[in-house]
């Protein structure tokens, strides 16, 4: 063990699930989906908010020093996992939309009534942190203007400068064309491309440059121009890709080796292929179909079987998935997509982490990454998805540090 000292030791797990194997190195996809590397009773030990090792409690205690003042946690048999990791959010926001809601459950469709408009800003990351979240990635696209849109982006690093879970932050100006420039979108591109991803950019606003490819949205030519700017501009890719239809959103996630391809459930064989060969993290979003209940699924068990590394998330916004709850995410993959709970563990730490380029950060409790790590009210990490609707949650620890 090259640190032999730590500021914090986590014992007497029962099941400590570490997605740790030094021999698979990367997300997991295929049949590794359903491997947790757990440990029964194990102990974790973090140093100066890394993880410096991983193993049995009676070998940690004996070979680990605690230093002066450092907290040993005794976790009673209970299950430890690696923070959760949510890779598509829309947080900032204005006001709900209860009364939209109430309007799908009268009969009208998603698309009618984004055509009314809708509200933005809002913070829901603390109740994402006592869910489990201990990072996110938030988006912009509701202000649509490059005012607005830089707004939402200085309020996301705010925001990641005062809440103990960390924010990875997306420009995506390209979420819907203003109603100013509906009778010529290609002016709104050229604003996208032109003034706000160099400013975003220049600013160091975002880590990624996002676009939503759709009909009625932004084309797959439109939107291959904006990855590109946004790829020459430093920033990385992602897509809302066949969401409502099959655009070949993920066949262009594919020909830029995007970082992501979100929603999927309109994607064909092809676009899966190219997915997997390109490297191309597919991220999942089980809630926003059961909230506008639809009945079409992202073709998950496809994905999976094909070896790809399928991850999964809110898509928590105030007009289509108004949900802070990863762990109620997981219930919806294992029912709605028929994955084990393995498989929704994995999709929500590992592959979710990797789905925001920070694979080599987080995800899994493996030594050198931080100490982000989850004490669950439970005794068996099959409970996760189990017991739904509620928060089992007991402890959460942010860099080695409690925060909860």
């Amino acid at each position: 063990m090259q640190n032999n000292t730590a500021s914090l030791i986590i014992t007497n797990a029962g099941q400590l699930v570490t997605l740790y194997n030094p021999e698979h190195i990367g997300p997991k996809g295929g049949k590794h989906m359903s491997e947790l590397d757990i440990i029964e009773s194990g102990a974790v030990a973090v140093h100066e908010s890394r993880i410096v090792a991983v193993g049995k409690s009676d070998d940690i205690i004996k070979n680990i020093k605690p230093i002066k003042g450092a907290m040993i946690y005794d976790a009673e048999g209970r299950v430890v996992t690696p923070g959760l990791i949510d890779p598509h959010t829309h947080p900032v926001f204005a006001g709900q939309r209860a009364a939209e809601f109430e309007m799908r459950l009268a009969g009208r469709n998603y698309m009618e009534i984004a055509g009314d408009g809708g509200g933005i800003l809002s913070t829901i990351l603390e109740r994402m942190l006592t869910f489990g979240t201990t990072t996110v990635e938030a988006k912009s696209g509701y202000g649509l203007s490059t005012e607005h849109e830089v707004k939402q982006l200085q309020a996301i690093r705010e925001l990641n400068d005062e809440l103990k879970i960390d924010i990875v932050p997306t420009f995506l100006g390209a979420h819907d064309v203003p109603g100013e420039y509906k009778d010529n979108p290609d002016e709104y591109v050229s604003l996208v491309c032109g003034v706000m991803i160099p400013r975003v950019a220049a600013e160091k606003l975002a880590v990624f440059c996002d676009v939503f490819c759709e009909k009625g949205v932004f084309s797959p030519k439109q939107a291959r121009i904006i990855m590109q700017t946004g790829q020459a501009f430093g920033l990385k890719l992602k897509i809302h890709a066949d969401e409502l239809s099959n655009t070949g959103g993920a066949e262009l996630a594919a020909e830029f080796r995007a970082v992501s391809a979100d929603h999927l459930v309109f994607v064909g064989d092809e676009g899966i292929h190219l997915m997997h060969r390109a490297g191309v993290i597919p991220v999942l979003l089980p809630g926003t179909t059961f909230f506008l209940s639809l009945e079409k699924l992202a073709p998950a068990r496809k994905m999976i079987e094909k070896g790809l590394p399928v991850a999964i998330a809110t898509d928590c916004n105030p007009g289509t998935s108004m949900t802070e709850s990863m762990q109620m995410i997981t219930t919806l993959a294992c029912l709605t997509y028929k994955m084990s709970p393995a498989e929704a563990l994995t999709a929500a730490t590992l592959n979710a982490a990797f789905a925001i380029d920070k694979g080599d950060e987080i995800g899994s409790l493996a030594p050198g990454k931080f100490g982000d790590i989850l004490v669950w009210d439970l005794e068996d990490y099959r409970e996760i998805p189990y017991h739904y609707g509620g928060n089992m949650v007991k402890s959460v620890f942010k860099k080695g540090v409690q925060v909860r």
